[in-house]
């Protein structure tokens, strides 16, 4: 009976130890650098962003996912604080970069273009991407369920 015990607590601490921890958290990464990040992924998360805002953590983001590759452009109408505003195609590699993006004060707020097509697009505070290096061509990992795109 020790034995059986003994055998069956060996089998579960294997499983254990095999089994890839589950995050709770959707996070992204980028050049090497996690980001905790909130997924947009219909129309009114995409069209309510990080508008009223007054701050985003440093290691904190937002990833707006498209159902298709277009050209995009991105404004801060009542968004409060400046941003990163990354492009990523469909591969997840960054196509385009609007760095230090400012709030938009009055309108009318400009817009802030990609140079190429763009599935995913993230935000992160204004000076992360200087800061952390990131280049064109970086591969953006994605953790979580980002679920159904509308």
């Amino acid at each position: 009976m020790k034995r059986l015990l003994l055998a069956f607590t060996l089998l579960a601490m294997a499983g254990l130890a095999n089994a890839r921890p589950q995050t709770s958290v959707p996070a992204v990464t980028l050049h090497g650098h996690r980001f905790t990040t909130e997924f947009a992924t219909d129309d009114a998360s995409r069209e309510h962003g990080l508008m009223m805002r007054t701050e985003l953590a440093a290691d904190h983001s937002m990833l707006f996912v498209f159902p298709d590759l277009q050209p995009r452009w991105f404004w801060m109408k009542n968004t409060l604080i400046p941003l990163d505003i990354l492009y990523f195609g469909a591969d997840r590699k960054l196509v385009s970069m609007q760095l230090d993006v400012p709030p938009c004060k009055a309108d009318p707020c400009p817009s802030y273009p990609s140079d190429a097509p763009a599935r995913y697009v993230l935000e992160l505070p204004a000076g992360t991407a200087r800061r952390i290096g990131v280049q064109a061509g970086d591969e953006l990992t994605v953790e979580g369920d980002i679920g159904a795109v509308r």
